[in-house]
């Protein structure tokens, strides 16, 4: 039975006291359509009004209910205009503060008045203090009715204020308790008995009005029972969702290839490497996919300088072998001109062509672009977001790469996959992030999609040395660059703004080559920043790699794709202002040659307790999987996986972070609900994630 689907009269939420058109409205703001979305808009977290603290039991740090009599109050003028009242009830007082106030609230507050208040107590300089505490006015002698149950606080939206949600809730919740709503347990009997869950309707009742002597603590890390039997259905819905998915795109047909021809053979032969165990392992899993005629969804995961794009170029190859084109999408305009000088550098001795797309082309070029992408003309197609938009036509894709994957928008990969579609089914697709996920985790974001991990670095890598440097000792580094240049080393300076300001940032960098080239006149400096065009910073960069420049100063621009294998030091000035895979990839930049590299992470003034955090972890650790696992805990995965690739990840109750212990068996449960109780798949999926679905369709 779907939620959005079964709205009768009787669940209307204009059938409830207090609620019209105008606020019906604003509740859709909230995504709530009827009184069965009311039940599952969940509290944020709780409040106890079951008591009234006498005042001079109160401790800062605090929030409570507390009555008492008005002695006095005043306006004080400061910096602000404040209200001030005195409020005393025999065992102590405290100052009530409010910053904004009408002149009615002000003649209301006066001598004598009795007031019933909720809110923290805070230290002030005179004492303790409530600022803008929630109050009602009560008459001499009038006893005040106390909460039975823990008071919830619920996400809002302007216009709704917490007292009418929760007045809406009340009549909701009544009507559940009468089982005058009627709500379908889709978590089948077997499964809530074998994990020992209660039913849904108790789990309601509970988590929207908990028992006074609930345990605070435990709501509020969601562990208690009631709230794990809600998190696991909703991260059920996901995770089916994501497999329902995966079993649509199995039904798909997809162009088999695999051809045998002479590319492969002489694209290896011609590599100075060998492969590593990994990356071979890999490839096996690819050519395994791509000899399907269902279309491949395969994420590769792999560390900063793990060999990922190789393993990519052999995958394009099999595209290529079976007489059909393969294309790679890069989320900057830096990386996709990274990867299509490695691909040209290749592919075209093989005698291949590649072809470039990005919007900023001319219109001449554009056109000749588009053209070889319409023609066999063009075998293999690198570009930016450029790739989907109108007016650009493949004649036969057969393999699309996404490469750092959470970048896009679940819209624009699922625009180049339309484009890729012909009588011969949809493209594969292969995405590749640079950002590992931690296994669990992977398992409910990418359960549409088979992961393989490159978990090994090609043979000689000498881990980087990280070292964590104030910059007040900026002259001390000056020297230790200048040594480092006299030794034939190349080294990156990377300047970091906090402002996105591209202007900005390449006017800092500017200004500080210009100082470096001052302070070293023996050393070759040059600049790279967004502003330049993208010529220019080719050949800046082409410049560094021949070892025509010493001293490479940047914004960070040179994030990803850079690969110069004698640079063998970075200095990141403000490196507190970036995050923990920022500054990873960053630092992925050295270390790619032989040679032993070092990283400065130079921080200006006190370090927040955060950022230290972020510093110690890249001075301790060069694994990839590592840092994704603290960045996780530190940033939580919404903004770890991209925010706008997780548009299906917006959860009510659950947190991917924080139940991820929970995950393994809820993969166990969605196989059960698959093969036992399909039938519970599309409601549960309609229940929790409802209009969101679209986005799921990736």
């Amino acid at each position: 039975m779907s939620m959005k689907s079964s709205v009768t009269d009787s669940n209307s939420l204009l059938n409830l006291k207090g609620v019209g058109p105008k606020v019906a409205e604003k509740l859709l703001r909230l995504d709530i359509h009827n009184q069965h979305d009311l039940l599952f808009h969940l509290p944020l977290r709780y409040q106890d009004r079951s008591h009234i603290y006498p005042i001079g039991s109160l401790r800062a740090g605090v929030e409570c209910q507390i009555q008492g009599e008005v002695q006095l109050s005043e306006i004080k003028y400061g910096r602000r205009r404040m209200l001030l009242a005195r409020l005393a009830d025999g065992t102590g007082f405290i100052t009530l503060r409010f910053f904004h106030f009408s002149n009615a609230q002000k003649e209301q507050l006066k001598r004598g008045v009795r007031l019933l208040c909720f809110g923290e107590v805070r230290r002030g300089k005179a004492g303790l203090e409530m600022a803008h505490p929630e109050y009602q006015f009560l008459k001499q002698n009038e006893d005040v009715v106390l909460d039975e149950n823990l008071s919830p606080i619920y996400p809002t939206t302007e216009g709704v204020h917490q007292l009418t949600l929760r007045n809406i809730m009340s009549q909701v919740i009544a009507k559940l308790r009468a089982d005058e709503i009627e709500l379908i347990n889709l978590i089948p009997k077997e499964l809530l008995a074998k994990h020992q869950l209660p039913t849904l309707k108790d789990a309601l009742l509970y988590i929207h009005h908990p028992p006074v002597d609930a345990q605070l603590d435990e709501l509020s890390e969601g562990k208690h029972l009631t709230q794990q039997r809600l998190i696991i259905e909703e991260l059920l819905a996901h995770h089916l969702s994501l497999r329902q998915l995966r079993v649509a795109m199995q039904k798909e047909k997809a162009p088999l290839l695999n051809n045998e021809d002479s590319f492969t053979k002489n694209f290896l032969s011609a590599l100075p490497f060998e492969l590593t165990g990994a990356q071979q392992k890999v490839i096996e899993d690819i050519n395994f996919d791509l000899n399907k005629s269902s279309p491949m969804q395969r994420l590769v995961q792999g560390d900063v300088g793990s060999g990922k794009t190789v393993v990519a170029a052999l995958a394009m190859l099999k595209a290529i072998e079976s007489g059909y084109q393969a294309a790679i999408m890069a989320p900057t305009e830096l990386l996709a001109e990274q990867h299509y000088q490695n691909f040209k550098n290749w592919l075209k001795p093989l005698g291949i062509n590649v072809t470039w797309l990005s919007g900023k082309l001319k219109t001449a070029a554009k056109r000749e672009a588009l053209k070889q992408i319409n023609s066999s003309e063009a075998q293999v197609v690198v570009g930016t977001h450029a790739l989907f938009q109108e007016g650009v036509e493949f004649i036969k894709l057969g393999l699309i790469v996404v490469d750092e994957q959470h970048r896009f928008g679940v819209h624009q990969r699922l625009a180049l996959r339309e484009k890729g579609s012909s009588e011969n089914g949809f493209p594969h697709q292969l995405i590749m992030t640079a950002t590992p996920i931690p296994r669990t985790l992977a398992m409910t974001a990418y359960a549409d999609l088979d992961c393989s991990v490159i978990d090994e670095l090609p043979p000689g890598r000498i881990p980087v040395e990280t070292v964590v440097i104030p910059d007040s000792k900026r002259d001390a580094i000056v020297q230790r660059v200048e040594q480092a240049c006299s030794e034939g080393r190349q080294i990156y300076w990377v300047c970091t703004l906090i402002e996105e300001s591209e202007s900005l940032q390449a006017q800092a960098a500017e200004d500080t080559a210009n100082l470096l080239a001052e302070a070293l006149p023996q050393v070759r400096v040059a600049l790279v920043h967004g502003r330049l065009k993208a010529e220019q910073k080719e050949k800046v960069m082409q410049a560094f790699k021949a070892g025509e420049v010493d001293l490479l100063v940047a914004t960070t621009v040179i994030e990803v794709g850079v690969d110069v294998p004698n640079a063998s030091l970075m200095i990141i000035e403000n490196a507190e202002r970036l995050g923990l895979s920022q500054l990873h990839q960053l630092r992925g930049r050295v270390g790619r040659g032989s040679q032993e590299s070092a990283c400065v992470l130079m921080y200006h003034g006190s370090l927040s307790e955060n950022a230290r955090q972020r510093l110690a972890i890249m001075r301790e650790t060069n694994d990839g999987f590592e840092v994704a696992r603290k960045d996780l805990e530190i940033r939580g995965p919404g903004e770890v996986l991209g925010t706008r690739q997780t548009g299906i990840m917006q959860m009510r109750i659950a947190d991917l972070q924080r139940d991820q212990e929970l995950i393994p068996q809820v993969a166990d449960m969605a196989n059960q609900v698959f093969q036992a109780f399909p039938e519970c798949v599309e409601p549960l999926i309609n229940r929790w994630i409802g209009q969101a679905k679209k986005y799921a369709a990736v």
